[in-house]
Parts: C-alpha cells; structure tokens; sequence
C-alpha cells in the first residue's frame, strides 16, 4: 500500500514539474506569436492603424470589431519613448505587453482624467540615468518602466456605433510613438 502511495506521489510531483516547465518554456518557443506577427506590418517605434478585422482575417486573434485599433511595436535601445494618444469620444486604452506576450501595464481615458493621454515608456536602467527635475511632478509626468527592451503597445478606441467607427479610427490615426532625443546640457 506504501509503494503504491510513494508512486502516486512521485508521479503527481513529475507531473507537476513537465506541466510548469512546459508552461514556462513553450511560450518562448512559439513562432508566430503576436510580435512576430505584427513584424512585417508595423515598424518599429512607429504607431501603425490595424485593418478592422474580418471573421476571416485579423491581424490579431479576437480583436473586437466595435473597437479601432493600432499597435506600437518598440524598441528601447534607441532611447525612452514618448507616446502621445488622443481620447476618443467613447473609450480608449493602451495596453503594454513584453516581447513574449507578457501585459505589464494598462491606462485607460478614464484614469489619465485628460483628452490626450501622454506619458514615457523607458528601461529601469533608462530610468534612472534621468535627472531629477523639481520642477516636474509625478502628476506631470507619468512614466512606465517596461521590464524588456523591446515589445508591443496596443491601443484602442471604442465605437459604440458603427457611424462612430471613423471618429474612432481618426483617434487612433493621430496618436504617435516617437524616441525621445536626449536633452542638450544646459537646455530645455
């Protein structure tokens, strides 16, 4: 009876073991996963307009047809990013994701409380290679440490009817991602 207990155990804790190393493993093995994807239509550091999707062709799995979307793919070698959205009439929202598909931040219209949500995106290292400014206020200036070097951005604007679909896209046509020049010594 032992034996048969001693073999269940070890059977369940080998399981366990396959099923997180798999868990942790496959994801960055995938081939065709969202950056990837996104590779041959969005330039780096650039905010590219996604086609509203069509039950037979999306450019991403599940997107929403109510929504006009766009992606941001980055890359923080060249320096921190200033991202730049205007706020559509009725919902917007950046989503940040590591490389590996992996969301580590999310704002939305309703919590910047503005009608252009603007903020940084930078390495911890980016970070704190920048100097302190008294002059600027956390409530200035809202600043996202992304924990990879490179990644995807995605933004959306809700339409809650399809005439309202061009505002929407018009939101997301104006919204930019630009790498931020570092500052001259001794100007502003």
């Amino acid at each position: 009876m032992i034996r048969w207990l001693l073999l269940l155990c070890g059977g369940a804790l080998l399981g366990g073991v396959v099923h997180l190393a798999t868990i942790i493993i496959l994801p960055r093995t995938a081939t065709q996963d969202a950056y990837a994807r996104l590779e041959p239509i969005a330039p780096v550091n650039t905010v590219t307009a996604l086609p509203v999707p069509k039950p037979q062709s999306a450019a991403m799995p599940f997107m929403d047809p109510a929504f006009a979307s766009a992606v941001c793919r980055y890359d923080l070698a060249q320096g921190p990013l200033k991202l730049t959205v205007p706020v559509s009439l009725a919902y917007t929202s950046i989503s940040f994701y590591t490389r590996y598909n992996v969301a580590y931040y999310a704002i939305n219209d309703r919590a910047a409380g503005r009608r252009v949500i603007e903020l940084d995106l930078m390495t911890a290292e980016q970070r704190d290679q920048m100097p302190d400014d008294e002059d600027i206020t956390a409530a200035d200036r809202l600043i996202v440490e992304s924990p990879t070097p490179t990644g995807v951005i995605a933004i959306r604007a809700l339409a809650p009817e399809p005439g309202l679909m061009p505002a929407a896209q018009a939101a997301i046509a104006n919204a930019r991602c630009t790498v931020q020049t570092p500052a001259q010594p001794g100007g502003r």
